[in-house]
């Protein structure tokens, strides 16, 4: 893995499966994106002592070459499979890769227009 990579944990203790899994996520991103310049992972671990919430959240800030940064902030709400740290791990995982995939077809001019997609539904249906 060439990315630089920092994780944390934020209300509890640190958790070695976890920290396992982000570093897994990370490379497939490089492999499916190639590199990335930074990435730092926060995961929010329920405060045992308060039980306001019993959910888990995982927040990613990573840097892409080009200076093109991608942010994952998402906090659950009252969403049951969010009580799972993996699934909260995975989740934001999915999200980054979405908001990848939409910078770098962007940058390539390959994002369809709304009125590119009305004209052709209209020469379709002249036909």
């Amino acid at each position: 893995m060439e990315t630089s990579l920092k994780i944390g944990f934020q209300g509890g203790d640190a958790s070695d499966a976890l920290r396992q899994m982000v570093v897994e996520h990370v490379e497939t991103l490089e492999q499916l994106h190639g590199r990335l310049t930074a990435c730092h992972v926060v995961i929010k671990v329920p405060d045992k002592r308060h039980r306001t919430s019993n959910l888990y959240s995982a927040h990613i800030h990573m840097t892409l070459p080009g200076g093109i940064d991608i942010n994952v902030d998402h906090t659950p709400q009252a969403d049951a499979r969010f009580s799972s740290p993996q699934f909260a791990v995975n989740d934001a995982f999915r999200r980054a890769k979405r908001l990848i995939k939409e910078r770098v077809d962007k940058q390539r001019g390959e994002v369809k227009t709304l009125h590119e997609r009305i004209e052709r539904t209209l020469d379709q249906s002249e036909s």
